[in-house]
């Protein structure tokens, strides 16, 4: 894979105009204001995988629309003061697994959320969440184009309301220090690291997304081929009549529009070869934020990105804030 983006000194300065309709804030604070309505009901099942270091629990909260969503809290055996702590959003596809694919953060000190997403989990690690109403089970990708046509029913508005609840799910258990919360994930899960950093800011202390996808969609659709942007070329390729309203809708997601809203301190990545989130979708999210904030650029890495080495640099990033 070549260089296929504009040029780091270009990256550097990109910041295309927000896309935010003028009923942006109004939509968000009316569906979380609705989902609120719902007890939060979060609760945090003790379970033994063999992890004598950590503590282990099954975690359940209503998320969007008072539906139930799964996850998992690991914090450090016999912990008697509230930790800092890591809320972990899924890449695209992926699903809770089990805790032992979540040794990290707890492993080094802090609590750690990790959220399962509603509906994903089929494709390459296990979910257990499903996308209710309806029951749909936790399925292989697309996700992209599910209710496009209207805000309202767009398969993030879900999704992106579990991942505010789960702040809170995370907030309520005593292990927690509420004033030190950190948001994470990579792929997906840094676009939706991206979208709680604003629909939370004054809440969440910390955002760490990696190579995010979910921001600057009218530019990534038509620079890569790849997927998951690529279900909307194709959606649009069928239904060419609904570009405008595609589109539209899409402005109530994009992560530039989040990050413009964002006051937590911000440690973001990306790669300049990254065809599945490229450099300049990312760039223009991270020039949009208006607080502290720094970015690792891979130069050599694909949607990877810096894999380990990035996890390690989170970990002095945090140390360093809270260690």
């Amino acid at each position: 894979m070549a260089f296929f983006d504009k040029s780091l000194d270009e990256l550097q300065t990109y910041k295309p105009a927000l896309t935010a309709p003028n009923d942006f804030d109004a939509f968000w604070d009316a569906t979380l204001a609705e989902t609120r309505e719902h007890p939060l009901n979060a609760t945090f099942e003790p379970v033994d995988y063999g992890l004598v270091t950590l503590e282990t629990y099954d975690v359940t909260f209503a998320g969007y629309g008072g539906q139930p969503v799964k996850g998992w809290l690991l914090v450090p055996a016999g912990q008697k003061d509230p930790l800092p702590c890591v809320v972990e959003y899924i890449g695209y596809g992926g699903g809770r697994g089990t805790p032992i694919d979540w040794l990290l953060w707890a492993s080094a000190g802090y609590a750690h959320l990790v959220m399962d997403t509603r509906g994903q989990g089929g494709a390459w690690r296990r979910g257990d969440t499903p996308d209710l109403p309806d029951g749909a089970n936790p399925s292989v990708p697309g996700f992209m184009t599910q209710g496009i046509l209207d805000p309202k029913n767009y398969y993030y508005r879900r999704v992106y309301t579990d991942a505010v609840r789960a702040v809170e799910a995370a907030c309520s258990h005593p292990a927690v220090d509420a004033d030190r919360i950190a948001v994470s994930g990579g792929s997906q899960g840094g676009g939706i690291t991206v979208a709680v950093s604003g629909l939370m800011p004054d809440d969440v202390a910390v955002s760490m997304p990696d190579v995010p996808f979910l921001c600057h969609f009218d530019r990534a659709v038509g620079l890569t081929d790849s997927y998951p942007y690529q279900e909307i070329v194709v959606y649009l390729h069928t239904h060419r009549e609904k570009a405008d309203t595609v589109f539209r809708t899409l402005s109530y997601f994009d992560g530039i529009n989040f990050a413009a809203r964002s006051k937590a301190q911000a440690f973001y990545s990306t790669a300049l070869m990254d065809m599945t989130c490229p450099p300049s979708t990312v760039f223009a999210a991270y020039n949009q934020i208006n607080a502290p904030k720094d970015i690792k650029v891979y130069h050599f890495n694909q949607h990877e990105g810096g894999s380990n080495d990035q996890a390690l640099e989170k970990l002095r990033f945090l140390n360093n804030l809270w260690g």
